[in-house]
């Protein structure tokens, strides 16, 4: 429920309303807007293999890796633009190199997501999270989900992205916003629809006989 309701202070109950899709309650990083059919690869940590390091030891071997990086972030956008890739999402905050090259290749970027949120989206989508690893930068890219819809939403005074996905399953994802005139209002409707929803589970629970 917590990924599934936005909270708006400030706004008449009257306001509120239920979204197809999900609201991710952080603004794009880079936003390139696209058609609808777009596809876009699942949460990664960062463009680097986890627990990875390297020594310099001198300006001139900090200056090479330097230039590495770039031609390596601009590889691997260049493999996201020819698969059609038009949307990365990433659990962590990109570097400012990752920035500039979606920019560049017209690729979306929401970054920070929670882990709940990724969990989310990868079960809907029913993908794994895509790793550019080694010099894989050529094949087609198979983790990718289809999003039906991208763009930017603007709750109150806050930033947001909307996305809709395809569903691989049953569930079809929508969000409840959730408006009024303070914080305390919100949490209190909130909490009343959450116990709502949580004792419909209970009656329509199936039950084997």
């Amino acid at each position: 429920f917590a990924e599934l309701h936005a909270a708006v202070a400030g706004l008449p109950v009257a306001s509120s309303r239920v979204l197809p899709g999900l609201v991710l309650r952080r603004d794009f990083a880079a936003y390139s807007p696209a058609g609808g059919g777009l596809r876009g690869a699942p949460p990664r940590p960062a463009l680097s293999a986890p627990g990875v390091e390297f020594v310099v030891d001198s300006e001139g071997q900090y200056q090479s890796s330097l230039r590495w990086i770039s031609r390596r972030t601009e590889a691997v956008m260049k493999h996201l633009q020819s698969n059609n890739v038009k949307l990365l999402l990433s659990s962590v905050k990109q570097e400012e190199v990752v920035i500039y090259y979606a920019k560049l290749y017209g690729v979306s970027v929401v970054e920070c997501l929670s882990s709940e949120e990724v969990a989310l989206i990868c079960e809907i989508t029913g993908v794994s999270p895509y790793a550019p690893f080694g010099d894989n930068t050529r094949g087609e890219i198979t983790e990718t989900a289809v999003a039906t819809f991208c763009q930017p939403l603007l709750l109150g005074s806050k930033r947001c992205v909307h996305i809709g996905f395809t569903s691989v399953c049953a569930f079809q994802p929508h969000c409840l916003i959730l408006c009024g005139p303070v914080d305390s209002v919100n949490e209190q409707h909130a909490a009343a629809l959450q116990g709502a929803f949580t004792m419909l589970q209970q009656i329509f629970r199936r039950v084997d006989q």
